[in-house]
């Protein structure tokens, strides 16, 4: 079994599943999307054009995309190269640990495998995979300049923890949290049946005015289209029954016949129960506002 796959095994086992459902089901013509958002068919153009102009796989790691979206600065001198602008964010400072805590263990993982860059080189499984995933599975986007390059044990590190933590905590940040919120359909409803009226429209301006509560009611989505989208947000919140977590081994025997890589894999367990730990006291730090005081949530999507 090729190291590359023993890595990514545990990650990326329902990946294509799960992304061929959603196009069955989700994101298809007449869809749930499509049915039951505001912007109804346009849904799928608004995402394929975000595809096409936005997505940078060099931007999907964790301290870049920090850096992207103005949430911090380089600065050399912080453990992953960037200073947070605002310090009080959980998902950035839970994120940049476990972040860290992949990168190490993948370093760790890679060096041991690839001991040189002429290894990684002249692997051509590995060189093959890598081809496929760019030409292939993003063929419109080929010939862009977002792909590293995969020459060395560095360029290696940063491809499979970007892929990691995309589908591992980041996939946990936008997933696991939208049911407690949206599930309540008034709180988020994915489609608004009437407009805000203007004042020009004197009847039903002044029928909004009498009663804004009501007709926000009776703008809300139908029973049915309420009741689709709160199945949809549950299932995407839901763990799968036999999740891994990170920093655990279903079949920790896979690397029995290498200690270095067993006690390298120990080591990250170790360091993900720290940060688990780590989460657990901001949460409960009440200088921490935006995650701990009345009627704040504690930020548990990161804790591992």
């Amino acid at each position: 079994m090729h190291p590359v796959f023993k890595l990514l095994d545990p990650h990326m086992r329902y990946t294509l599943d799960i992304n061929a459902l959603a196009r069955q089901k989700l994101i298809n013509a007449d869809g749930i999307i499509e049915s039951c958002f505001t912007p109804g068919r346009y849904c799928m153009e608004i995402s394929c054009g975000a595809y096409k102009n936005g997505w940078s796989f060099d931007m999907e790691g964790l301290p870049a995309d920090l850096m992207r979206r103005g949430m911090a600065v380089p600065d050399p001198t912080q453990p992953n190269g960037v200073k947070l602008l605002i310090e009080d964010y959980p998902y950035a400072t839970d994120g940049l640990l476990i972040w860290s805590a992949i990168e190490n263990w993948v370093r760790t993982y890679v060096n041991h495998y690839y001991r040189h860059a002429s290894l990684i080189c002249n692997d051509k499984e590995l060189q093959a995979w890598y081809s496929e995933s760019i030409n292939v599975g993003h063929a419109d986007l080929r010939h862009q300049r977002c792909w590293p390059t995969l020459n060395n044990s560095e360029d290696l590190v940063s491809i499979l923890t970007t892929l990691i933590w995309t589908v591992s905590a980041q996939h946990a940040a936008i997933n696991f949290g939208q049911y407690p919120y949206g599930g309540y359909v008034p709180n988020r409803p994915p489609l608004m049946r009437r407009l805000i009226p203007f004042p020009e429209d004197e009847a039903e301006y002044a029928n909004f005015l009498a009663d804004p509560q009501k007709y926000f009611l009776n703008a809300l989505p139908s029973v049915l289209q309420a009741t689709k989208y709160m199945s949809i947000v549950d299932i995407l919140s839901t763990h799968s029954s036999d999740e891994e977590y990170l920093g655990e081994r279903r079949h920790s025997s896979i690397w029995s016949g290498d200690a270095d890589i067993t006690e390298a894999f120990c080591s990250f367990s170790a360091e993900i129960r720290r940060i688990e730990k780590e989460i657990e006291r901001r949460n409960l730090d009440p200088s921490l506002r935006n995650r701990c005081g009345a009627g704040v949530l504690p930020y548990e999507l990161l804790a591992p």
